[in-house]
């Protein structure tokens, strides 16, 4: 939680107090305690809608934040999850799966983190091993096959950078998805819900249409670890930050994704079935648009995508 955020729920909680005192002692100040509420709320709004770049990170990063699994439940109740790479193992902070979206059959890829310590080590903190990437690569291609669009759900510090995962082919399996998913012949959407951290994040997001969440980030490396590198001192996160532009603003200004989705005031965790309602409504209506186009002209759209942002390397 932000420290601003503790101050609000404070000053919320006082006024509750205020107002139990009054109606117990039967004391009338029903407009003060309004008026009080709207400035309250007035406040806040004009502190979240100014968050620096950095602090979006933080909301990113929030533990309560809503994650793929989150969405998948809400918005996909007919999901049906698939295990494996179909060569070492089946690692699951890479979910993915089966559903329907509005009557469409669609294929469901998402970074899983967890909502807590144990869930966090059980999936990696989502930071995926090579065998994530190729799990998320055998579904896609047979999302090609049996032409269902895919969704891809955004939200991981990075790929896990450990030696066993370097030793099965961390960066070949990452390298395999760019090249793959620029070439599918089905719509690919895909949505940064939270962390769009590095190669990792990429391995999933070659994709016709890019949307953001508000307080999502997407950058090729953590704030920290650029201060580390560039100024060598992590305490400057805050100033890499500004200079990564990994807000989604920033990137919307840069034409580097198609869309900001807009959070609740506070953010996403503020009211986690508005957002899922709200993805959702942008997942039908961009895929409403892709449908109709054919398989070469999305690949055509596609390439060009990339190479007009200079992202020729994936191609």
């Amino acid at each position: 939680m932000l420290v601003y955020e503790r101050d609000f729920a404070e000053l919320k909680t006082k006024v509750d107090e205020l107002e139990a005192f009054c109606q117990e002692r039967h004391i009338d100040l029903t407009s003060e305690i309004k008026l009080l509420r709207e400035r309250i709320r007035m406040l806040e709004e004009e502190i979240y809608q100014n968050l620096s770049a950095f602090e979006r990170v933080h909301l990113a990063r929030l533990p309560e934040r809503p994650g793929a699994m989150d969405y998948i439940q809400a918005i996909f109740p007919d999901f049906l999850e698939l295990h494996g790479d179909r060569s070492f193992g089946d690692d699951p902070s890479i979910v993915g799966g089966l559903a329907t979206l509005e009557g469409v059959p669609v294929t469901v890829i998402g970074n899983r983190r967890g909502n807590d310590t144990k869930e966090n080590m059980k999936y990696n903190f989502g930071m995926a091993h090579p065998e994530g990437y190729r799990k998320a690569r055998r579904l896609m291609q047979q999302a090609e096959k049996f032409g269902r669009p895919i969704i891809t759900l955004v939200d991981t510090p990075g790929a896990y950078p450990g030696t066993g995962a370097e030793e099965r082919g961390q960066g070949e399996a990452i390298a395999q998805n760019l090249f793959i998913m620029s070439a599918l012949k089905v719509p690919i959407i895909t949505i940064i819900i939270g962390q769009g951290g590095s190669g990792g994040a990429l391995a999933l997001a070659v994709a016709d249409r890019i949307l953001m969440l508000e307080n999502a980030f997407f950058s090729v490396i953590s704030p920290e670890g650029c201060a580390s590198i560039l100024f060598k001192d992590p305490s400057r996160a805050r100033e890499a930050a500004e200079a990564l532009k990994l807000t989604a603003r920033d990137l919307y200004e840069l034409n580097l994704i198609d869309e900001i989705i807009l959070e609740p005031l506070g953010g996403a965790h503020r009211d986690k079935t508005g957002m899922a309602e709200r993805i959702k409504e942008r997942l039908v209506y961009h895929l409403k648009e892709l449908l109709p186009k054919q398989p070469e002209e999305l690949v055509s759209s596609r390439v060009a995508r990339y190479r007009r942002v200079g992202w020729d390397f994936i191609l």
